[in-house]
């Protein structure tokens, strides 16, 4: 018997499985010889698409959150990347490495 190779599937497609286990109107085996999957990963995705799903009407509280601490940190970086490249601008120009016209 020949192993298959690893397949990775997209989100979308996992949701549509997931989605179609959720409906019910299949048995679990039924959707994995239709999607061509293991049954044990249609009961997988199914699982997560419940325990995630009170995350889709969230009113995005934990999530705006983190993305503003990544925004406060990328400015901060900007800043110093920029502080760096007008020091080494200077030092260059002083050494006669860089021309003042770019």
């Amino acid at each position: 018997m020949s192993r298959r190779a690893r397949r990775n599937h997209t989100p979308a497609f996992k949701a549509k499985v997931a989605l179609a286990a959720v409906k019910g109107d299949r048995t679990v085996a039924q959707l994995a010889e239709q999607f061509d999957v293991h049954p044990n990963q249609v009961t997988t995705w199914k699982a997560q698409l419940e325990s995630k799903a009170a995350d889709a009407f969230g009113a995005g509280g934990a999530g705006t959150e983190q993305s503003a601490v990544d925004v406060k940190s990328l400015h901060a970086k900007i800043g110093e990347l920029t502080l760096e490249n007008d020091f080494l601008e200077g030092a260059l120009t002083k050494a006669g490495l860089l021309s003042a016209k770019r």
